[in-house]
């Protein structure tokens, strides 16, 4: 794709509720480019023009419009723009496969490093903290800088196969440049990205997406978050001793009285 197809495909992703509902023009606008532009880019898939491109979106989509979000404030609209993520989050599993050989590449990876940066660290060190229960080694990898390529070569050098990397907008430059470096070291490299269309997508693996929502001043990043549970599961069931590692951090944390009930 041309970097503007790129940019109105991005945007019917991150408005995919939205998408079989828009005129060209509309989506024009959203997408900050010309109407031509978007009636190219639906010959360019196949279609007559823009007009079949919504048809076949509709019958893809839910048969049910999005609902009326006018009565609600900016805050409600924000939460309903989560769940409408949400909800794409939950179609897209239906296929597991692609979650069941992330967790496959990260049970088997001894160290597994995880990679986020600035607006993606709290889902990489989420993830980490969760993991560390039931894997042996997990290694955050949450700063950046000339480290960063050390600390890859570190994890290579111990070991590990595989990388596990968050990846949400505003995309770092050197989150970018660690994956193209990782992917050079030998690492299979997992992303859990905002989109498809997102610029670490030439330097990944297995692309998993995530939608994140723009409807206040910071975006929201609650499928994420959610992605990187699902994926600790699917850890789980590919660790034969993931069972037994839970048990005994719970029983330790219980002796040493760690957690308030």
């Amino acid at each position: 794709m041309t970097p503007t197809q790129r940019r109105i495909a991005h945007c019917m992703v991150r408005r995919a509720a939205d998408a079989p509902f828009l005129s060209s023009v509309e989506l024009a606008e959203l997408a900050g480019v010309s109407q031509p532009s978007v009636t190219r880019f639906a010959v360019a898939l196949g279609f007559d023009g823009y007009p079949a491109l919504r048809r076949h979106l509709r019958e893809v989509a839910p048969a049910d419009k999005p609902g009326d979000t006018g009565s609600y404030n900016e805050y409600q609209q924000a939460v309903q723009a989560e769940i409408d993520n949400l909800r794409r989050l939950a179609a897209a599993l239906a296929d597991p496969a692609p979650v069941v050989e992330a967790g496959r590449l990260f049970a088997a990876s001894r160290p597994l490093p995880v990679l986020g940066l600035r607006a993606a660290t709290a889902q990489a060190a989420g993830f980490s903290y969760f993991a560390r229960k039931v894997h042996p080694d997990v290694r955050l990898l949450d700063e950046g800088g000339t480290m960063l390529t050390d600390r890859i070569d570190a994890a290579v050098r111990a070991g590990a196969s595989a990388l596990l990397c968050f990846a949400l907008p505003r995309h770092p430059r050197e989150v970018v440049d660690a994956l193209e470096y990782a992917r050079t070291a030998g690492l299979t490299v997992v992303t859990v990205a905002d989109s498809a269309f997102a610029p670490v997508a030439h330097h990944t693996d297995l692309l998993l997406p995530a939608p994140v929502g723009t409807g206040l001043a910071f975006d929201t990043a609650c499928a994420p978050m959610l992605l990187g549970r699902v994926l600790l599961e699917a850890m789980c069931d590919a660790l034969p001793d993931a069972q037994a590692r839970l048990e005994e951090f719970d029983a330790g944390a219980a002796a040493r009285g760690l957690f308030v009930e």
